[in-house]
């Protein structure tokens, strides 16, 4: 049983542990109706919160602003097309990207196949269209699982375009960043090229 003169020590941590607990719950995003919060006391017998970690595969906000004025209605980045001149477009594969208050991580994609001719010209529509604030595009060998040594096809500002690798089997990345505040994303294409 506690003692008299510890009595007073034990009751300040327990107020300090409520105090600090609503002070969490009222300001900690993850916290309230569905999260948890764990308070403890220290070793110095004063009050810490752990707030739950997020989830490492996807990044998502239960509130947003709406969706951008630059692209209207969507939720998540638009379709990336990519066609040589006078070709079918393809849509890329949707990888890593942010898009307003979301997001989502993805590994390295192998990419939507597409058979173009070397050095002929290519480019990436946006549907819906939408501004490009900047972007940029390389390729490895098709059987890579990741980027290291990839060799760049270009970069810049706009609709991008750029000119097919030499012959071979490459996987081709374009990264995009959108009008500022609505995020940016990753889209990959199996490049057959003859």
């Amino acid at each position: 049983m506690a003692t008299r003169s510890s009595l007073p020590k034990v009751s300040d941590v327990i107020v300090g542990m409520a105090i600090l607990a609503g002070l969490v719950l009222g300001c900690e995003p993850g916290a309230g109706p569905g999260g948890t919060v764990a308070v403890a006391a220290t070793p110095d017998r004063t009050a810490s919160a752990a707030t739950p970690a997020a989830p490492s595969t996807s990044v998502t906000s239960a509130a947003t602003d709406g969706p951008s004025p630059t692209v209207p209605g969507r939720d998540a980045p638009p379709e990336a097309l990519l066609a040589a001149e006078g070709g079918d477009s393809v849509a890329g594969q949707l990888g890593t990207y942010v898009w307003l208050e979301s997001g989502s991580d993805s590994p390295w994609l192998q990419g939507a196949p597409l058979a173009v001719g070397a050095g002929e010209p290519l480019t990436v529509t946006l549907v819906p269209d939408g501004e490009i604030r900047a972007w940029s595009a390389r390729y490895v060998p098709a059987a890579a699982g990741g980027p290291e040594g990839a060799t760049s096809l270009g970069d810049g500002a706009g609709s991008p375009r750029f000119d097919a690798p030499g012959p071979g089997a490459w996987t081709a990345e374009v990264f995009v960043e959108f009008a500022p505040g609505v995020g940016d994303a990753h889209y990959f294409w199996r490049l057959e090229v003859e």
